[in-house]
């Protein structure tokens, strides 16, 4: 979408042009006069001078090679200069005498045979000196007006302070509440801006005023500036997006000056919507902790002035959105500047679903598409991965040569996300085949054994891009917001159910099960640090989160030796977990080895065909428990007889 800036805006002030022209001739004569002295120093430096006595010295010796004679001086070059390389000769000249007579000079030079060259000279020098001049100030200034113009037009700093906002007016944002779905509590708490922008009259009546900023936090993708552009599309105002970072410069004062324009410029046209995206570039603490920047500071102090100087009756309002709150300046979130602080969170179920609608209102749809499958497989998604999941669910449908997206089209783009696509080129030994079969059916294997565990939808041993040489997707039922300590246990021995199965099997380790072991030990870290799901530690907390809406990684804050324990625990409760995995598919190694044949044979069994297998044993359990009853009863009772 294009920016239409306002006309009234890019009109300068006619007050300043005098001033800047005055400016651009000063300079321009300035680095004539330097050129002008440049050429002169080089051009004398290709002669020596000389006296007349040195000069008569050499006419008199025979030494004169040629001589050019002018008005007001000789200039010569001796035979020992004339032997010499064009490129290294070098003349000499010297002031011709008053009274002399340039004639009889000349003819004398002849008899010597010397090669005389007389110069004529017009009485027109200071009006040739002028010309040149006055031609050589025009020209640079033309150039430098060009440049000029072509920079900003802002003087001669090339409109370096000028805003870099972009400006969509009324209703040119073309995004409302309709296109944003997942997101109905930030929604409803900028719901009441946008109906103070269109009546005002009904707050201030009773002395209420309009909140002077609002923050937007939350994770990246999840539509923070997408909400921006819907709250001005819904007020029909004008709508000025600029980034943090354009605010950011290399000359000192650049950025606050920026931030003075961008104010000015919304003024003009209030009621208006200032958005500044990823505002923590400008907006960062003033502490040690984070470091100093002069030119940062500055432009923070000018922005926390701003905002306290608008008037907010007039109805401008500033939007931000970052997810680095924890480094915002304190001033910064202080109430009479970013009044509100608008979370912005993963979609839940619904919201997964509602976004999903929104995504696919343009997209042609076969009859057997169930969102609702897609919205549950895709939990912790955000708004931008499902954008995402549906284009490439298009692309791929185009590419199979159809004229819609059908199930199997989302399905593949969500693995697709996951793991990549799959490689077709690769080629796994047979005993690779069955490590990696082992592999993934000791994961599904343990987790369909388990209670608390998600079901199992899909197990595969073709290699993807990701470089997974296979993979064991789980699909939840329901979604949950909270996890028992049995649950986490259970996706413990899920995680390390891989490397059991290699080691119950083969009796080996490979290095196919890195990612599953990272995963196990960061579960196990946050389950003592975090979650007080540890008998040593109890409810005592050794680790704190510092980014919650970027990476989450924790950092420990607690002392060495707590660190130490903390080991020593998380490697506890692994083991642990590793041994109750072995020794659950020891228990039933019959149907580890029966699944695994399976899946060699058909590469991709989903979670029915696996649960197909482990309800056959679970039915034959209790028959052969049957059977080992009577035969216990039988032989009790001739024992009796």
């Amino acid at each position: 979408m294009e920016p239409n800036r306002n006309n009234d805006q890019n009109k300068k002030p006619d007050g300043n042009r005098p001033k800047n022209i005055g400016t651009a001739l000063l300079i321009t004569v300035a680095l004539v006069l330097l050129f002008s002295w440049i050429f002169n120093a080089v051009k004398n430096s290709q002669y020596t001078q000389t006296t007349w006595e040195d000069y008569l010295v050499a006419k008199e010796t025979g030494q004169l090679a040629e001589v050019e004679l002018q008005y007001d001086r000789v200039i010569y070059m001796t035979k020992e200069e004339a032997a010499k390389e064009p490129a290294q000769q070098k003349a000499c000249f010297t002031g011709l005498p008053q009274g002399g007579d340039m004639m009889e000079e000349s003819e004398e030079l002849h008899k010597m045979g010397v090669k005389v060259n007389k110069v004529i000279v017009e009485d027109n020098s200071v009006i040739t000196m002028i010309l040149s001049y006055v031609v050589m100030i025009g020209g640079l200034f033309l150039v430098m007006n060009m440049l000029t113009r072509r920079m900003g037009g802002d003087g001669m700093m090339g409109g370096f302070g000028k805003s870099k906002a972009k400006v969509y007016m009324e209703k040119q944002t073309g995004v409302t509440f309709k296109d944003v779905a997942g997101q109905d509590e930030a929604k409803e708490s900028l719901q009441e801006i946008i109906d103070f922008l269109h009546n005002p009259q009904k707050y201030t009546s009773i002395g209420a005023k309009l909140p002077k900023g609002a923050l937007l936090v939350g994770s990246p993708g999840t539509g923070k500036t997408l909400l921006a552009k819907a709250v001005a599309g819904e007020a029909d105002v004008p709508f000025f997006y600029i980034s943090g970072s354009d605010f950011v410069e290399m000359f000192v004062g650049m950025g606050a000056s920026r931030v003075r324009d961008l104010f000015q410029q919304a003024a003009k046209v209030a009621p208006c919507i200032i958005f500044i995206d990823e505002i923590d570039a400008v907006g960062r603490s003033r502490d040690n902790r984070y470091g100093s920047n002069s030119e940062q500071e500055q432009t923070l102090n000018q922005l926390l002035s701003e905002i306290d100087g608008f008037d907010s009756s007039k109805g401008i309002v500033c939007l931000a959105a970052t997810n680095r709150p924890e480094i915002l300046d304190k001033a910064l979130l202080r109430p009479g500047r970013f009044d509100r602080r608008i979370i912005v969170d993963r979609p839940n179920l619904q919201g997964r679903l509602d976004t999903l609608k929104v995504h696919t209102r343009k997209i042609k749809l076969s009859e057997d598409v169930d969102l609702r499958k897609i919205a549950q497989a895709t939990a912790g998604a955000v708004g931008a991965d499902l954008a995402n999941l549906v284009n490439e669910a298009a692309l791929r449908a185009v590419r199979q040569g159809r004229q819609a997206v059908n199930q199997e089209d989302l399905l593949v783009s969500f693995e697709t996300v996951i793991a990549g696509t799959e490689k077709k080129n690769t080629v796994l030994t047979d005993m690779e085949k069955r490590l990696v079969a082992y592999h993934e059916v000791g994961h599904a294997l343990v987790a369909a054994l388990e209670k608390h565990s998600q079901p199992v939808s899909k197990i595969t041993i073709v290699p993807h891009t990701s470089g997974a040489l296979g993979y064991t997707m789980q699909m939840p039922e329901e979604e949950k917001f909270l996890s028992t300590a049995d649950e986490l246990r259970t996706e413990l021995r899920t995680l390390v159910g891989g490397r059991a199965a290699e080691q119950v099997v083969f009796g080996i380790q490979t290095t196919g099960a890195a990612n599953d072991i990272q995963r196990a030990t960061a579960l196990a870290r946050n389950m003592v640090t975090q979650y007080g799901m540890s008998d040593r530690f109890g409810l005592m907390t050794t680790a704190s989160v510092q980014n919650q809406y970027l990476d989450g990684q924790a950092y420990m804050d607690c002392s060495q030796e707590t660190a130490a324990g903390v080991d020593q625990e998380v490697k506890e409760i692994l083991d642990r977990a590793y041994g109750e995995a072995k020794a659950l598919l020891t228990e039933h190694r019959a149907l580890l080895d029966e699944i695994s044949e399976f899946l060699l044979v058909k590469e991709t069994i989903t979670g029915d065909e696996l649960m197909a297998y482990v309800n056959a044993e679970s039915k034959q359990l209790p028959e052969a428990a049957n059977e080992a009853e009577e035969a216990e009863g039988a032989s009790s009772e001739e024992s009796q007889e």
